[in-house]
């Protein structure tokens, strides 16, 4: 994963949308202490800048310097440049100490990781037994019909690396092995609207950030080629506005605790 956003780094900092406020009360109201939480491939630090409201202190790791670079500074977070995979000292070292993490994250990443590994980290950073593991993925953005309907011919390409597929069930298909909170039914997937505005050129951005794109890009195809471009301007203009609107990227989360063994 380390290289995999690293040529499109600029555009995936500006095009990717942010995650709502909702989202991160709802997790927040989970974890029974909120001393440390752990952001995992947290990126350019979306999620870290919204975590940093409700926790102490926020450990925000990811394999890409050049991600990082973008990343807000706040006070109560620390970036940390990481392997894909630690040794329990390296976790000591440059996350924290055993059983110490409130709430473990992944923003629009676990379906890169090693899962076997990264829950192994997980469950060895985590509180017993109610450290909680939180993560979600964002859908294809909702525009109008006009749009809508020309999105799924750009989205259908043969470039996508088969791990993407996770995300297109909305993470209903994602091994979560952690245990449901008391008062949830299950682990999810649970649906947030995550509503912004967006001009075209915005959209755009927002499309060339994807790992897709870059691998066509990488292989000589250009996927927004004038003709799609034309395409998607038609229809974004069709309801008789140019300028921006408000698009809908849906959230759903994956949410559960570690347990007193650490075991699911």
């Amino acid at each position: 994963m380390a290289n995999l956003f690293l040529k499109q780094v600029v555009e995936y900092a500006k095009g990717r949308p942010t995650y709502p406020a909702e989202l991160f009360c709802f997790i927040a109201e989970k974890t029974p202490e909120h001393e440390l939480a752990w952001d995992v491939g947290t990126g350019s630090g979306q999620a870290a800048q919204s975590l940093a409201e409700y926790y102490e202190k926020i450990v925000a790791t990811d394999t890409s310097p050049k991600q990082l670079e973008l990343a807000p500074k706040l006070p109560n977070v620390r970036y940390e440049q990481t392997p894909p995979t630690m040794s329990k000292e390296e976790l000591r070292q440059k996350i924290a100490a055993e059983s110490s993490v409130d709430l473990v994250t992944v923003a629009q990443a676990i379906h890169w990781f090693d899962l076997s590994a990264f829950y192994e980290q997980a469950r060895w950073v985590l509180k017993k037994p109610h450290g909680v593991v939180a993560a979600w993925c964002y859908t294809t953005p909702k525009v109008n019909s006009a749009v809508d309907a020309v999105l799924p011919r750009f989205y259908r390409n043969p470039f996508w690396r088969p791990e993407f597929k996770t995300v297109g069930s909305a993470y209903a298909d994602l091994e979560f092995p952690f245990q449901p909170l008391d008062e949830l039914h299950g682990t999810g997937p649970i649906r947030f609207e995550n509503v912004r505005t967006m001009s075209l050129d915005d959209y755009f951005v927002y499309l060339r950030s994807w790992s897709s794109y870059q691998d066509a890009k990488d292989q000589g195809v250009e996927l927004l080629d004038r003709e799609m471009i034309e395409d998607f301007t038609r229809a974004w203009i069709s309801d008789g506005i140019s300028g921006p609107k408000s698009v809908n990227f849906p959230v759903y989360l994956r949410i559960g605790t570690v347990g007193a063994s650490g075991e699911a």
